[in-house]
């Protein structure tokens, strides 16, 4: 590979989407969204939803209303605080049956070693499930989480980079524009939120959304996977 198109020192900002991007937590998140269902409503989860880049905010109010439940007074809070217990209680389980995708930890750790270059999330997950998906499955320390932004952040994803750029200029003193920003995940709403705010997409069909699909939505780079390293640097620093 030429080196020369890679190597860069000016800021850059690589936001990682997480689930099915550079993770599979496989059945457990259904399981633990069942039971958490059940407690704050009373009823069987019975009607399937896709997260399909949504945050989780988002996501929770389209299930309730699915069931015929109005996500105000307090219910949808309710909901999302369950959530978070189902899944940190089933945090062995998580580890057992969740697997880091192809690639993702290769691609974390030489995007690490370049100069200027720093990478947290952009991520649906509420806070403390990012975090909790992460450490379960050994990548939290290749980002840094005291940047980012998550599902608390905003019900829209396309809301959220202003609050990863909000956060970086707090901690590391520079504001990050889409300019210096790479968005990756692996949904049209990923892409979306990239060209939202002028930043590069790099997409990665491991998730529902097919290549076609994920150009069509306006990607700048679509990937397979990320098993080749050099293909993600390319992508990403290109």
């Amino acid at each position: 590979m030429d080196r020369r198109s890679t190597d860069r020192t000016a800021p850059l900002l690589v936001l990682w989407d997480i689930d099915h991007t550079l993770v599979d937590i496989g059945t457990v998140g259904r399981r633990s969204y069942a039971v958490a269902f059940q407690r704050a409503t009373g009823r069987p989860l019975t009607e399937s939803w896709q997260f399909a880049g949504r945050t989780e905010p988002a996501a929770a109010a389209e299930v309730l209303r699915l069931h015929g439940f109005d996500p105000g007074d307090g219910l949808l809070t309710a909901f999302l605080e369950l959530v978070v217990a189902e899944l940190t209680g089933r945090a062995a389980e998580l580890a057992a049956e969740g697997r880091v995708l192809p690639g993702a930890a290769a691609a974390l750790a030489a995007l690490g070693d370049r100069p200027g270059v720093r990478q947290s999330v952009l991520t649906g997950n509420l806070h403390p499930l990012a975090v909790l998906k992460l450490d379960a499955l050994g990548l939290s320390d290749r980002l840094d989480l005291r940047l980012g932004a998550f599902g608390d952040d905003a019900v829209e994803r396309t809301e959220l980079p202003a609050h990863a750029f909000d956060r970086a200029e707090r901690v590391l003193g520079h504001r990050f524009r889409g300019g210096d920003t790479v968005i990756i995940g692996d949904t049209p709403r990923d892409v979306a939120t990239a060209l939202a705010v002028g930043a590069r997409s790099v997409a990665v069909a491991t998730g529902l959304s097919p290549a076609a699909e994920l150009a069509a939505a306006g990607a700048h780079v679509v990937l397979p996977d990320l098993a080749d390293t050099e293909a993600v640097l390319r992508a990403v620093l290109g």
